[in-house]
């Protein structure tokens, strides 16, 4: 067993507690003790706040390779696409094992604990399969074991170029033959992971309205259902999209993925940028969880979500850091307020332990690990401590640190992390890899 002496943690409520005592045995907390003044001698101190691990819920790990060069000229969200398409066309899983490890050991040091990876990056040049179909999965499973966070491989039915558009050479990759083709191939995947693994989740995604049609929708939320498994989708993202399947199906995309029977207290909805008003019910009805990933949206112009009226009709908001844009969780979460301050002209819509939550606690739920993302007996021993002596977060009164937190310090401010039990990250260098160096290597 090992014992940690938090000088601040953060365990749920509205700000922090002094002096908190968490003992860990193997990967799980077994007690949590507070106003612990004179700890154990052998406790290990960790100066500053701790928090549950972090949890990036919705990440195309691939994309890391476009951060910064995507930014000369005027363009959009489609324009983008086509530059990440170029990336994707010359990827191998021996090439996306490399850069999802140096992406996955970023994230480590950024205090994240687990990833929600929306795999479709599936197959080889055409379209056409690896000798394991799955190679690539297994790669980016094989990617965050080394760099030593957990993963939910979110394996993501993909099947048409755009609503009644064929394929291009590169989105061939992205997708299987059929619906059939999906099922069977991420049914082996999911058979292939044991069920008991501590590291492992394997999750559905439907890609979007736009590259799945609503039988195939049906099909990919069954598998889910029928698995007890998390199913993710992009969701509203442009509002383009909105407009042609209106235009097609008489319908929004919440409608839609609604009249599939996706809709659930294990489906996420990611974006969910540009959604009309009824579906903000929708999704608060079904207790959906709802995908924020604000650096990215605002580095593609997508826009601002309605992250507060989600809230108030019993949606459940997550993180993630989608593109790459930057890997910063804490900025993330600042990003949901601050946004919405922008949007809507009133500050204080969500507060410092509210955007945690969604930072740690929601993050893990809706990727599947409801016993993770709280400092509580039994469930994973996940933390992440926050310096508080750096020029962002010096000074902190202990009363402000869950507020200096979230407002003000960055993924640069993180000290330490342990997952599942785990160092990984001591002194703010990630144990076992060089981040920099992978990174470098693999993006030169």
């Amino acid at each position: 067993m090992t014992a940690y002496h938090c000088d601040l943690a953060w365990l749920g409520g509205e700000g922090a507690e002094r002096d908190v005592l968490v003992v860990v045995d193997g990967d799980r907390i077994t007690t949590v003790e507070e106003a612990v003044a004179e700890p154990p001698e052998a406790a290990v101190r960790l100066p500053g706040l701790t928090v549950p691990g972090l949890a990036n819920a919705h990440s195309h790990a691939f994309h890391r390779a476009l951060r910064g060069r995507t930014h000369r000229g005027p363009g959009s969200f489609w324009t983008w696409r086509e530059q990440m398409y170029e990336l994707a066309a010359s990827l191998d899983p021996d090439s996306y094992h490399r850069l999802a490890r140096a992406t996955f050991a970023e994230m480590a040091l950024a205090g994240i604990s687990v990833v929600g990876e929306f795999h479709y990056l599936h197959h080889g040049p055409g379209g056409v399969p690896y000798a394991d179909p799955n190679a690539m999965g297994v790669a980016l499973i094989a990617a965050a074991a080394d760099a030593g966070i957990r993963i939910t491989l979110l394996d993501t039915c993909y099947l048409q170029g755009g609503i009644g558009v064929e394929l291009d050479d590169t989105q061939r990759r992205f997708a299987d033959p059929d619906v059939g083709a999906w099922d069977a191939r991420a049914s082996a995947l999911a058979d292939s992971v044991p069920a008991d693994s501590p590291g492992v989740r394997i999750g559905a995604a439907i890609h979007s309205v736009r590259a799945v049609d609503p039988p195939a929708m049906a099909t990919v939320a069954s598998w889910a259902a029928a698995r007890g498994a998390s199913l993710h989708a992009h969701v509203s993202e442009q509002p383009a999209e909105n407009e042609r399947c209106a235009e097609v199906y008489g319908r929004t995309p919440t409608e839609l993925l609604s009249e599939a029977g996706a809709l659930s207290a294990r489906f996420t909805a990611v974006h969910a940028t540009h959604l009309a008003h009824a579906d903000v019910g929708r999704l608060g009805a079904s207790a959906c969880w709802c995908c924020f990933c604000p650096t990215t949206e605002r580095d593609l112009a997508d826009g601002i979500g309605p992250s507060r009226a989600l809230r108030q009709a019993g949606a459940r908001l997550t993180l993630g850091s989608d593109s790459h844009a930057v890997i910063d969780l804490l900025e993330e979460a600042r990003a949901v307020e601050l946004d919405e301050r922008l949007a809507r002209g009133v500050r204080g819509r969500h507060d410092a332990a509210a955007l945690l939550r969604m930072a740690t606690e929601h993050g893990h739920a809706s990727l599947g690990y409801p016993d993770a993302g709280r400092i509580s007996p039994g469930c994973y021993a996940d933390l992440t401590t926050i310096g508080l002596d750096s020029v962002r977060t010096t000074g902190t009164r202990p009363e402000d640190a869950a507020a200096v937190a979230v407002f003000a310090a960055t993924a640069a401010d993180i000290r330490h992390v342990v997952i599942g039990g785990r160092v990984v990250v001591a002194d703010g260098r990630h144990t076992s890899i060089d981040v920099a160096g992978a990174l470098g290597h693999v993006l030169r």
